[in-house]
C-alpha cells in the first residue's frame, strides 16, 4: 500500500471585495474559490441555550449530536466531574445549599435553545458506561453513546426519547484491537447516509476504526493507521520530530464518513487526520498544529452542510479553537476561538456537530462544562488565519 507524505498547509491571507451570500450558486462559489480563499463565517450566539431548570448544571460535556428536526443533544458526566463544595451543594448529603445539582446525562434542546427533554443513566437491560463518551444520532434519530472508563468495552443505542434499544459489545473486557466481540473504550460512533453501517472510533484503549452492521452490531471490518492491522503496543509519547507513527495512538477520537465514500479519522495525540476509503484503504493525511503535545489537536470533526461537504471543521481542545479546512485539499483556511470562558472562546472544546442550516455546536470538557452555538453567516473572504472569538457584529 503506498505511503503518502503529509503536507502541513500554510494559509495565504488574501483580501476579497464583497462576500458570498447564503443564496449564491455553486458555480459562482467555485469561481470565487479558485480566485481567492473564502470560507464559511460564524458568529457565536451568546444566549444559546436558555437557562436550565431545577438548579441543574452541566459537568464535563463530551458529546453533541443533531437530529432530523435540528434538535441538539448533549451528553455530560454529571456529578463525577463537578466540585461538590463549589458547584453541587444541592447534591451533597446533607445539602449545603439550594444550588446546584447535576442535570441528567443527556439533554435535548430545540433549535431556539429550549430544553425539551432529559434522560439517561443506569437502567434495566443494559450497562451504563463507567465514563460515558460521545453522542451521535443515526439517520433514524436513534442516540448512540460509547464510554472511555474502566470496563467500557461496549456501545449503547437508544431512541431519541431514551428508550433502550440495544447493547453491542461485552462490558468488562480487556484491550484487544483485533476483537470481533467487544470494543476498547469507544470515543464516538458515526454513520453513513443510509444508517446501515456504524463507524466506531475505538478508541481510548483499542487503536482502530471498527465498522459495524448498525442493526445487529456485528463487527464487519476494522483497521489501524494507514490501513495497517492494529497493534496494541504502547508507542510512547508523541514526538513531532520523529518519523510518522505507523499505528494510531490513543485516543482514536473520531471516524466520520463523508458523502463521497471517505472516512476521516481523528488520530488525536498524533495531531493528524487520516482519510480512508470505507473498506479501510488509506488515501491521504494531514497534520494539524503538529507541534501540539499532551492531549493533541484533532479531537472531533464535522462537515459543512452543503451537498459537496466542502469544508471540514476540526475541534482542537488543546489549542482551544475550531479549525476550518478545505475538505478535498485538507488545507487549513482559518480558525475561530481561543482560550477563555466568554462566549465564542473555549476551555477544551471536545465535540462538534452541524445542523441543517450550517450552524455549528460545540461542547467543552474538563472545566469547560458547556455547549455553544455558532450561527452560520454565509461565505466570506479569509482575512485572518486565527479569528479569535467570532463575536456578533
Amino acid at each position: 500500500m503506498p505511503m503518502h507524505t503529509p503536507g502541513n498547509t500554510t494559509v495565504g491571507v488574501l483580501l476579497l471585495g464583497g462576500i458570498v451570500g447564503l443564496g449564491v450558486g455553486a458555480e459562482v462559489l467555485d469561481r470565487w474559490a479558485v480566485q481567492e480563499k473564502v470560507a464559511p463565517r460564524f458568529e457565536v450566539d451568546p444566549l444559546w441555550p436558555r437557562p436550565l431548570p431545577n438548579h441543574w448544571v452541566l459537568g464535563s460535556v463530551i458529546g453533541v449530536g443533531v437530529d432530523s428536526r435540528d434538535h441538539v443533544y448533549i451528553i455530560h458526566r454529571g456529578l463525577a466531574t463537578l466540585n461538590e463544595r463549589t458547584e453541587a451543594g444541592a447534591a451533597t448529603d446533607p445539602p449545603t445549599g439550594e444550588c446546584c445539582a447535576p442535570a441528567p446525562p443527556i439533554l435535548e434542546f430545540d433549535p431556539e435553545g429550549n430544553l425539551v427533554n432529559s434522560w439517561g443513566g443506569p437502567g434495566e437491560g443494559y450497562t451504563w458506561p463507567n465514563s460515558n463518551h460521545g453522542l451521535t444520532l443515526d439517520p433514524k434519530d436513534n442516540v448512540w453513546i460509547g464510554g472511555n472508563g474502566e470496563g467500557d468495552s461496549h456501545i449503547l443505542k437508544f431512541t431519541r426519547d431514551g428508550r433502550f434499544l440495544a447493547q453491542f459489545g461485552i462490558p468488562g473486557r480487556e484491550t484487544n484491537s483485533n476483537s470481533r466481540e467487544h470494543f476498547g473504550r469507544v470515543a464516538k460512533i458515526s454513520f453513513d447516509a443510509t444508517g446501515e453501517e456504524a463507524f466506531v472510533a475505538d478508541g481510548y484503549r483499542n487503536k482502530r476504526v471498527a465498522v459495524l452492521d448498525a442493526n445487529t452490531g456485528a463487527i464487519k471490518r476494522y483497521w489501524g493507521a494507514y490501513g495497517n492491522a492494529p497493534l496494541d503496543s504502547n508507542l510512547g509519547p508523541y514526538d513531532p520530530a520523529a518519523p510518522l507513527a505507523q499505528q494510531f495512538r490513543n485516543p482514536v477520537h473520531c471516524a466520520e464518513p463523508s458523502a463521497d465514500g471517505l472516512v476521516y479519522v481523528c488520530d488525536r495525540v498524533n495531531d493528524r487526520i487520516q482519510v480512508f476509503r470505507r473498506d479501510g484503504t488509506f488515501v491521504k493525511e494531514t497534520r494539524v498544529a503538529p507541534l501540539t503535545l499532551g492531549d493533541g489537536s484533532t479531537w472531533d470533526i464535522a462537515f459543512s452542510r452543503d451537498p459537496e461537504q466542502r469544508y471540514l471543521y476540526v475541534a482542537d481542545g488543546k489549542n482551544m479553537k475550531v479549525w476550518v479546512l478545505d475538505r478535498q485539499r485538507l488545507e487549513i483556511l482559518t480558525s475561530f476561538g481561543d482560550g477563555g470562558r466568554q462566549p465564542g472562546l473555549f476551555f477544551a472544546v471536545h465535540s462538534i456537530a452541524t445542523d441543517s442550516r450550517g450552524n455549528i455546536y460545540t461542547t467543552e470538557t474538563y472545566e469547560g462544562k458547556r455547549v455553544q452555538k455558532f450561527v452560520f453567516k454565509g461565505m466570506g473572504p479569509v482575512t485572518k488565519r486565527d479569528q479569535g472569538a467570532p463575536w456578533p457584529k
